[in-house]
C-alpha cells in the first residue's frame, strides 16, 4: 500500500499556502464578540488537564483575558518570576492544540509551552516526573497535514540548545525523552505499547507530534513537556499528580525553564 491509497497521506500540498487563515478567523471573532485587537502575553501555556488554571484562578492569581477572541478556548493571565504568561486550560488532542496554537501566534505569543499528563511507557531511570519531549512518534492525524510522512516531529534544535545546559543540573525537574503521540487513547493496545517500549519511548500523550510539526513549518517556538502521571489506569490510585494536583510542580518547572532561557538571552 502506498501513500496514494491512504487518504490522509494523499492530496497534500505542503508548499501551498492555506486559504483559511487564523488571523482572519480571529478578525471575525473580534467583530462578533466586540473585542479590541490587542496582543496577548508573549509566553503562553497549554494546560490540558486544567488543574493548574483551576488552582491559579481559585487562589486569585490568574484573571481572564479581555482580548482573547478565540471561539474555542479561554485564556487567563498570571505571573511567574515577573513574566506575564497566558494559560489555556483543557486544550486536549492534536487537532485542537494546533487550532488554538496557530491563533496564539498571530495574537502576540512568541513562546508556547505545553505541559500535558502522560502515560508511562518506559519509567525513567532518574525517577523524574517530567519529560522534555525532544521528539515524538507521529501516531495521530494532524501532523500529516503539515509535514510529509517521512519527516520526524522534533523539538526545534535552536530552542533545545537554550535549555540543554541545564539538563545535567541536579535540580533540573525534567529529562529529555521521546514520546508517542496518539489521537486514540483508548486504543493503546498491549502490542502497540510493547512496540513503543522497544523504541525506547518514554511516554504516551496526545499533542506533541502535531505541535512540533506546526512549529517546524511555521517557524514557531513550541516546547512540550509530559508529566508522567499514570500507567493507563492499570492499577487503582493512578493519575495522582502531587500537591495541588501537580500545580506546584508545574509552576516550579515553568520557573526553571524561564530561568534557563533567560540565562541564554532567549527571553
Amino acid at each position: 500500500m502506498n501513500k496514494e491509497t491512504i487518504p490522509i497521506l494523499g492530496n497534500k500540498h505542503y508548499n501551498e499556502d492555506t486559504v483559511f487563515l487564523p488571523e482572519n478567523l480571529l478578525r471575525e471573532a473580534r467583530r462578533q464578540k466586540n473585542k479590541k485587537e490587542q496582543n496577548i502575553p508573549a509566553i503562553c501555556l497549554f494546560d490540558p488537564d486544567g488543574d493548574l488554571a483551576d488552582y491559579l484562578v481559585r487562589e486569585g492569581k490568574a484573571v481572564k483575558s479581555e482580548y482573547w477572541a478565540c471561539y474555542h478556548s479561554s485564556l487567563y493571565e498570571f505571573q511567574v518570576d515577573n513574566y506575564e504568561i497566558g494559560i489555556l486550560p483543557c486544550v486536549v488532542g492534536s487537532s485542537y492544540a494546533v487550532l488554538v496554537a496557530e491563533q496564539l501566534f498571530v495574537s502576540g505569543c512568541r513562546l508556547l509551552i505545553s505541559i500535558t499528563s502522560a502515560g508511562i511507557i518506559n519509567p525513567p531511570a532518574t525517577g523524574k516526573k517530567f519529560a522534555l519531549i525532544t521528539s515524538s512518534v507521529r501516531d495521530e492525524g494532524t501532523s500529516y497535514h503539515y509535514l510529509p510522512a517521512d519527516k520526524a516531529s522534533t523539538l526545534n534544535e535552536k530552542l533545545f540548545k537554550h535549555i540543554e545546559h541545564k539538563l545535567t543540573s541536579l535540580d533540573c525537574p525534567f529529562f529529555p525523552a521521546t514520546s508517542w503521540t496518539t489521537d486514540a487513547p483508548f486504543r493503546e493496545t498491549a502490542s502497540s505499547i510493547d512496540a513503543m517500549k522497544k523504541q525506547n519511548v518514554a511516554c504516551v500523550e496526545m499533542e506533541a507530534a502535531a505541535l512540533y510539526a506546526v512549529a517546524e513549518v511555521k517557524k514557531l517556538d513550541i516546547i512540550c513537556f509530559a508529566h508522567l502521571t499514570n500507567s493507563m489506569a492499570q492499577t487503582e490510585g493512578d493519575f495522582e499528580k502531587g500537591e495541588e494536583s501537580g500545580s506546584t510542580a508545574s509552576l516550579n518547572l515553568i520557573s526553571y525553564l524561564l530561568d534557563a532561557l533567560s540565562s541564554k538571552k532567549y527571553l
